[in-house]
C-alpha cells in the first residue's frame, strides 16, 4: 500500500510542476514558491487523520479474520497480520513526513509568521493531534502572504514605470509615541520601501519616542529644513501615525510652519484623546511618576535626550486634545486628512488584548485598540480600514508592524493608494 501512496504523491508534484512552471514560475520570487508548495503538500494531506484510522481498522480486520489460524499456532495469520501492521506504521510515517516536510517549507519562507510562532510551531510540531492544528494554521497564513504577493506582483507589472508615488513634494513619516526611527527595525515596516518603489521620496521625522508634543514638533521642524534644504523645494507632505499626528499639527499651528507643509495625513491618531488615559491616570500618581521614570531611563538609553512619558502620555488624554483642539486649529494652507481602523473582537490582535478590553468598557466598543474611531477622524476623513475577515485592523497593523498579510486588506497597497491620492491633488 505504501508504494500506491508514493505513485500518488508522484504523480501529485508532477502535475503542480507542470502546471505553474510555465505559467507563473518566473512571476514571484524563489521564497514565496517554497511558500506556496509548502501549503500544496499539507492540503494533500489533509485527509490523514481519516486515513490513518481507515488503515488501522484494516489492519484489525485482518488480524481477526486470522484469528483463529493465529492463536492454533499457524504461522500465516502472524506474519498477514504483521505485515499489515507494518505497512500502516510505515504510511503514517510517510504521511507525517510529508507533513513536516510541507510545515518546514512554510516555517522557512513565510515572513509574516514571526520568530516566537516559528520556534512554538517547532516545538510542538512533534505532538501527534496539536501538530494537526498547527497545519490548519500554517496552511491559512501561507494562502493569505502568496495571495498578497501575487496580488502585488500583478499590481507591480501594471505600474511599471507609471511612479504613481512621485509626489510634487518629499514625505516625511512621522511614527507615534513609544517607538523611535531605528535604521535596523523600520517602524513603518515594509511600507516605505515599497512607496520608493513607486517613485516617492521618503523622508522620517526622527522625533523622540517619549518626547512631549512641544518637543518632538521641534525636532521635526529641524528634520523638515534639512529636507527642504536637500531637495531644493519650498514644502513637504507629512504621514504621522498616532501621537505623530498631534506633533505635526503642533508643528504647523504653533511653529506656525504652515508654509512648509503642504499636507498632513493622520494615522490612527488620537485627536480627541484616547480613552485608555482616563483608566490609566485613575492611579495613584506616585506609581504614574514611577512607572514612567522607568520608561524614561530606558529610552534615555536607546537615544531619547529629552523623554518625558510621563507628560507625553497624558498629552493623549480626551481632555488635553479638546484643550489642545481650541488652542491650535487648523491652517488652511494646508490640506488635512485622517485614515483610521478598528478591530472586530477583543481578541483580534494578542498584543493590544487588555487595552482594546479597557477601551471597550471605556465607552469606545469601536477602536483598534489604542484609539477610537471617532477620535481619529479629523480633517477630511477619507476612510476607516478593516479585513474581510474576523479579525479586524489594529494600532500596530496600519504601519506594519507585524509584517503579516490580512484577508481583504493589504496595508502596503493601502498607503500607495494614499500617496498617489496625493500626487492626484497637486501635493
Amino acid at each position: 500500500m505504501i508504494f500506491v501512496y508514493l505513485i500518488i504523491t508522484l504523480i501529485w508534484l508532477i502535475f503542480q510542476i507542470v502546471s505553474h512552471a510555465g505559467k507563473n514560475r518566473d512571476r514571484l520570487s524563489f521564497r514565496i514558491w517554497v511558500t506556496y508548495y509548502g501549503r500544496k503538500l499539507l492540503s494533500f494531506c489533509r485527509p490523514l487523520p481519516w486515513l490513518q484510522l481507515l488503515l488501522f481498522l484494516l489492519s484489525y480486520l485482518l488480524y481477526f479474520s486470522h484469528f483463529e489460524e493465529l492463536h492454533g499456532g499457524g504461522v500465516g495469520g502472524l506474519l498477514l497480520t504483521l505485515a499489515a501492521l507494518y505497512d500502516t506504521l510505515l504510511c503514517f510515517g510517510y504521511f507525517y513526513l510529508l507533513i513536516l516536510t510541507g510545515s518546514i517549507c512554510i516555517l522557512s519562507s513565510c515572513r509574516s509568521l514571526g520568530v516566537w510562532k516559528r520556534v512554538l510551531f517547532i516545538c510542538f510540531l512533534w505532538i501527534p493531534v496539536i501538530h494537526l492544528f498547527q497545519v490548519k494554521y500554517l496552511c491559512r497564513r501561507a494562502k493569505i502572504e502568496f495571495d498578497a504577493e501575487s496580488c502585488r506582483f500583478e499590481n507591480r507589472q501594471k505600474r511599471d514605470g507609471c511612479m504613481v508615488c512621485a509626489t510634487r513634494y518629499p514625505i516625511i513619516m512621522l511614527h507615534g509615541i513609544g517607538f523611535r526611527d531605528l535604521q535596523y527595525f523600520n517602524y513603518w515596516g515594509r511600507i516605505p520601501k515599497e512607496l520608493v518603489r513607486n517613485g516617492a521620496t521618503v523622508y522620517y521625522g526622527h522625533q523622540e519616542a517619549w518626547g512631549t508634543i512641544e518637543n518632538n514638533a521641534h525636532a521635526i521642524s529641524e528634520t523638515i529644513g534639512k529636507v527642504l534644504a536637500e531637495n531644493h523645494c519650498e514644502k513637504v507632505n507629512l504621514i504621522a501615525h498616532s501621537k505623530g499626528g498631534l506633533d505635526a499639527r503642533y508643528l504647523i499651528s504653533a511653529l506656525h510652519m504652515e508654509n512648509q507643509v503642504a499636507s498632513l495625513t493622520t494615522i490612527s491618531t488620537p485627536h480627541r484623546g484616547s480613552e485608555l488615559l482616563n483608566l490609566l491616570t485613575r492611579l495613584p500618581e506616585g506609581v504614574y511618576r514611577f512607572i514612567s521614570s522607568l520608561f524614561d531611563h530606558s529610552y534615555a538609553v536607546l537615544g531619547d535626550v529629552h523623554p518625558d512619558c510621563y507628560h507625553a502620555s497624558r498629552q493623549l488624554s480626551p481632555l488635553f486634545c479638546e484643550e489642545f483642539n481650541q488652542k491650535y486649529p487648523d491652517s488652511p494652507k494646508v490640506y488635512y486628512q485622517s485614515y483610521t481602523s478598528y478591530v472586530k473582537s477583543t481578541l483580534s490582535d494578542p498584543l493590544l488584548f487588555i487595552p482594546n478590553l479597557f477601551m471597550y468598557f471605556a465607552g469606545a466598543p469601536k477602536n483598534d485598540g489604542l484609539v477610537s474611531v471617532e477620535s481619529a477622524k479629523w480633517g477630511n476623513f477619507r476612510q476607516t480600514f478593516v479585513s474581510s475577515g474576523k479579525r479586524g485592523i489594529s494600532h500596530g497593523d496600519m504601519i506594519d508592524l507585524k509584517r503579516e498579510d490580512y484577508k481583504g486588506f493589504d496595508v502596503i497597497e493601502a498607503y500607495i493608494q494614499i500617496v498617489a491620492d496625493l500626487k492626484k491633488k497637486g501635493f
